[in-house]
């Protein structure tokens, strides 16, 4: 099976837990105005069945939210899971979607984690809080960016950035604070095991 062009960004999170959905927030916003070459999807949880969206794509953008994350977002690159193979058939990693679309399609594409700090994750309703939203915008400027300019690259932690920033040709000014390479926050994932909203490794 040979990959096709094009990005896919996969969101994943529970919306009816407050700042669980910045996943499937990011994927809703890039849903109503869809770069060239991008394709968009967006679940509650990974599950086996991602494994054939990501091996039909040159890239993929795992997007989570993250709990510890300085804020207010970090991205930075994921390589299939070793050895073998462990998942639930409920729920389970990018790496380990990574490393069903080698095992079984014989495709590795370019893979990558954005973490979007998050905040509120105890309570019920849909909707962010005010932080999460304002790291959410963010994080959409930063991935839109990098998806038009063909630009992807680790954002490291702790760095603000200059408020001009830029990737190619494409340019706008945003506060962004990213994480430290060696240092990473996991996404929120990690301190959801049990959950059924989601699993992920860092």
């Amino acid at each position: 099976m040979n990959a096709a062009a094009g990005t896919l960004i996969l969101g994943w999170g529970n919306p009816g837990r407050l700042d669980d959905g910045l996943g499937p927030a990011l994927a809703a916003d890039f849903e109503r105005a869809t770069p060239p070459g991008v394709t968009v999807e967006s679940d509650y949880q990974l599950q086996v069945e991602c494994a054939a969206d990501v091996a039909e794509h040159q890239r993929v953008v795992f997007v989570d939210a993250d709990r510890r994350g300085a804020g207010p977002f970090w991205m930075r690159r994921l390589t299939p899971e070793k050895g073998r193979l462990t998942f639930s058939t409920h729920s389970i990693s990018p790496e380990t979607v990574l490393a069903l679309a080698r095992d079984l399609f014989a495709v590795e594409p370019e893979a990558w984690l954005l973490g979007i700090r998050g905040y509120d994750f105890d309570g019920f309703g849909e909707g962010l809080s005010m932080r999460a939203q304002d790291n959410l915008t963010a994080a959409v400027r930063f991935l839109r960016a990098a998806c038009e300019g063909e630009s992807f690259r680790p954002v490291e932690a702790a760095a603000e950035f200059t408020t001009e920033f830029s990737l190619e040709s494409i340019s706008f000014s945003a506060p962004v604070l990213a994480t430290v390479p060696g240092d990473l926050p996991g996404s929120d994932a990690d301190d959801c095991e049990g959950d059924p909203c989601k699993t992920a490794s860092t």
